[in-house]
């Protein structure tokens, strides 16, 4: 898994400065942050994990992008539906999934609000501890390589409106990762985006 990172690493490293040239229209990219729900399905019942993530993409096509995105998933959401209404309530887990996905993202046309969808491959890496969410992000970037680590893919899609620079995002997708076949997780990001 250290290879696979370190090759992909480097392979954007060196495709970046040709791709950031190739720009043909005014829109060169785009950088964000989101809220991250995850339906962790591999266990019975399912988790709900909420979490924090960024994404940066850059153009290739006015309606093609190549676009990263790491999140981490340090709260689990507890659901009750009752006859008088529905409570939720986050908790801090000992239990984290920290996610890392790179692929390309194709949009329909150019106006203030489109369609996508997107592609990504990258890993999951699983990890345990009794530190903040801070001190826990930190660890398990370092655990990376030596840590509960699975390859994953993510198929998905969304919808975007932009107003000037500035914008709001929707996707939707299926996080899947492969631990004795693969493994189905429903993935749902929201948050601003800002392109440039």
């Amino acid at each position: 898994m250290k290879r696979i990172t370190l090759l992909a690493l480097l392979g954007f490293c060196l495709a970046a400065p040709a791709l950031l040239m190739a720009q043909s229209s005014e829109e060169h990219g785009q950088v964000g942050v989101f809220a991250d729900y995850l339906r962790f399905g591999a266990t019975s019942p399912e988790i709900n994990f909420v979490g924090i993530g960024g994404r940066a993409a850059f153009n290739l096509h006015r309606n093609v992008a190549l676009e990263a995105e790491m999140t981490y998933d340090f709260n689990r959401n507890f659901t009750t539906v009752f006859d008088n209404g529905v409570t939720t309530s986050f908790v801090t887990t000992r239990f984290r999934p920290l996610t890392g996905l790179f692929g390309p993202k194709l949009s329909t046309g150019s106006g203030a609000i489109r369609a996508f969808v997107t592609g990504k491959l990258g890993f999951v890496n699983f990890s345990s501890t009794t530190q903040g969410a801070v001190a826990g992000f930190t660890n398990q970037i370092g655990a990376i390589t030596a840590g509960d680590t699975r390859f994953a893919l993510y198929p998905g899609g969304g919808v975007e409106g932009f107003w000037g620079p500035f914008g709001l995002r929707l996707d939707v997708g299926d996080e899947i990762y492969f631990d004795n076949g693969g493994r189905n997780n429903l993935k749902v990001t929201f948050g601003p985006a800002i392109r440039f």
